[in-house]
């Protein structure tokens, strides 16, 4: 079963009479304080957006900034608005290599904050400042990966202060003579004020014809089943940024083949914010060593979460659903989760029905927010894996009232299309696949994997 729109899940109740028992030897908790026990919070899980120029609407660096936001970080965090991390902790995959939710220790350091009064405390017991970006840096290099091997950047467009959505589509050059493999890549800006009206940006790789003959023929690895003329594999996603969303480091020994004379075709959605700002979009790419080239092509798919056939027509003041199914044609490891809506998405679920009609819930957001596409990234060991002929299930949850506080119009009716005032419903995942040995390698390994881990558990 679907865990459908609005999934709530309720904690249960200690009786007051144990509380009782339990609360009366201890003493009264003491009020943390901004200086020792929120700010550290902050420099950890908040800072890297709320700063001067930067996306975040305030700047959370010091206390005379974060103090007048209190109530309104209280209500965010113990929503899990915020930090954006929107993933359900009650079912699916929960091992992620980029999870940047607050702990319930941390929620309630700042709850507790917020309620003793939110107090400075002593300006001694600060940790260091980190010092706020200045410039439109990577965020590789900010974690330490080096600069990118080449930029590749697109023209720009100047967005006037008041206008429509704008979709603009260049296409840039690849800088390469010969072959390489990509290990990392990220998409940002062109400037820092570019932030703020590019809300998201798909570079696509326009292939040569001689790496569509290489995955064709099976020279470079790849499904079976791709074809010349299949118009995805003749212009294959390098990666989709969006608001909030960092770089893609593929999972070791695999990546994306570029070839000498293919090009980089851009889709950037962009918006107006008020004043006139230039904006495009840069893909940094750091390939893998000439000698370390891997074995397998990593695809991003757009799982789609609408049935073709009956398409998307949202009516006004209403919650709606729609569905979409995807066969995986071949054994296929997925290593991220990234939901895709606009303004009336709220909630949606991946499912795998596997060949013997089991169901697996992989992932589940339900509370999505459009201001923040997130990329949840699997842990290596977590990573699920599925056999051919495996379904992929995604459902899709709308809200189209006035409880949806992004909701532009709740009186319109609401269709499939690109600009922000409609709708659209898909899971962007990395895939790459394994043959039929791979495949019950690696669920032999996490069989064998999970007894000792039950084992030692019951020790």
């Amino acid at each position: 079963m679907s865990a459908g729109y609005g999934r709530k899940f309720q904690a249960g109740m200690i009786g007051m009479g144990a509380f009782l028992v339990l609360a009366a030897p201890a003493a009264a908790a003491e009020t943390p304080t901004f200086s020792k026990d929120v700010a550290p919070i902050l420099q950890a899980k908040c800072q890297s957006c709320h700063q001067p120029n930067s996306i975040a609407p305030m700047s959370l660096m010091t206390f005379q900034e974060a103090r007048p936001w209190a109530r309104s970080m209280k209500e965010r965090v113990s929503s899990r608005q915020m930090p954006p991390w929107h993933i359900d902790k009650s079912v699916g995959i929960q091992s992620f290599k980029n999870d940047m939710s607050l702990s319930d220790d941390q929620i309630d350091t700042i709850v507790r904050w917020v309620d003793g009064g939110a107090p400075q405390g002593d300006p001694k017991d600060l940790p260091p400042a980190k010092p706020p970006v200045t410039t439109n840096e990577w965020q590789g290099v900010m974690n330490g990966f080096g600069p990118p091997d080449v930029v590749i950047k697109s023209s720009e467009y100047t967005m006037p202060a008041k206008h429509q959505d704008v979709w603009y589509r260049p296409t840039s050059d690849i800088p390469i003579t010969e072959p390489r493999w990509i290990r990392m890549v990220e998409i940002r800006p062109s400037n820092l004020k570019a932030r703020k009206t590019l809300h998201h940006s798909v570079a696509y790789q326009v292939l040569s014809p001689d790496n569509v003959q290489a995955v064709n023929t099976g020279i470079a690895p790849g499904p079976s089943s791709v074809s010349a003329d299949d118009a995805v594999n003749r212009r294959p996603m390098i990666m989709e940024w969006a608001i909030g969303k960092g770089y893609d480091r593929y999972r070791d020994d695999t990546g994306k083949l570029l070839m000498p004379g293919e090009k980089i075709s851009w889709d950037q959605h962009i918006h107006a914010v008020g004043e006139e700002i230039p904006t495009g979009s840069e893909l940094g790419i750091w390939f893998y060593p000439k000698s370390q080239e891997p074995k397998k092509r990593s695809y991003l798919v757009a799982f789609t979460g609408i049935d073709r056939a009956k398409g998307l027509d949202i009516p006004p003041n209403s919650v709606a659903r729609t569905e979409g199914f995807t066969v995986l044609k071949e054994n296929t490891m997925i290593t991220n989760f990234q939901p895709h809506f606009h303004l009336r998405g709220k909630a949606m679920e991946v499912e795998a029905i596997l060949p013997d009609g089991s169901k697996q819930v992989i992932s589940y957001v339900g509370n999505f927010n459009f201001n923040w596409m997130t990329n949840y990234i699997y842990a290596d060991d977590a990573a699920p894996v599925f056999p051919k002929g495996t379904v992929i299930h995604v459902a899709a949850y709308y809200d189209n009232t006035t409880a949806n506080k992004n909701n532009p119009d709740p009186e319109q009716w609401v269709g499939y299309g690109d600009r922000t005032v409609d709708e659209m419903a898909h899971s962007w995942m990395n895939v790459f696949y394994l043959s039929d040995d791979e495949y019950k390698q690696i669920v032999e390994e996490r069989k064998a994997k999970a007894a000792t881990n039950t084992q030692q558990q019951q020790q």
